[in-house]
């Protein structure tokens, strides 16, 4: 995961991104490129580009990424939460 980040940080850093990302910015972006990914399907779901798919998936795990980069965020740490959560929440256990 650290491989990751650092590439992104690094790509950040050479496009000069690292000084004008902020906060709205980065959370703004995962939305639009979330939205391109949709439209990876719009018109029929089961009939689309898997290239295209994982080049817009990849962009909106940059941009999520970068926030947890800039906010100095465990990834791995915030999804082992988020999966208790989710699993606490929705998964019933059997008794």
């Amino acid at each position: 995961m650290k491989e990751i980040l650092d590439l992104i940080q690094k790509m950040r850093v050479d496009c000069g991104w690292n000084k004008t990302d902020t906060l709205p910015i980065l959370i703004k972006s995962v939305s639009i490129e979330a939205s391109e990914l949709l439209e990876t399907i719009q018109w029929d779901d089961n009939n689309f580009k898997e290239e295209t798919v994982k080049s817009e998936l990849a962009d909106v795990l940059m941009y999520a990424l970068s926030i947890a980069i800039d906010n100095n965020w465990d990834v791995q740490q915030l999804l082992k939460e988020k999966i208790a959560d989710v699993y606490k929440r929705y998964c019933p256990k059997d008794d």
